[in-house]
């Protein structure tokens, strides 16, 4: 693939998350953020694939390393969120 689009992918997929994710009221971004993780979680599978196919490309190599630290992050985070929601929902009823 070429590096140009590789970038302007990714680019793009920033860009158009952040803007996605702002516009969502307070009260809904913990359940989207804990419903967003098996999104993260192929997006995770998709950026390993694309950097295990990164055969002689540097720009795709360092794009494809951002884009799963970046995907382990949301993942990550997304399931530590859920787990306190679900605490303090747990906790609640007790």
């Amino acid at each position: 693939m070429n590096p140009l689009a590789v970038a302007f992918i990714f680019v793009l997929a920033g860009f158009l998350g952040f803007e996605l994710v702002s516009k969502v009221p307070s009260q809904l971004h913990t359940p989207l953020m804990s419903g967003s993780n098996a999104i993260s979680g192929i997006a995770l599978i998709g950026a390993v694939l694309a950097l295990g196919n990164a055969e002689e490309s540097m720009t795709v190599t360092v794009f494809g390393f951002l884009a799963t630290i970046f995907a382990t992050i949301n993942v990550v985070s997304g399931y530590c969120v859920t787990d306190r929601m679900l605490g303090m929902f747990f906790h609640g009823k007790k």
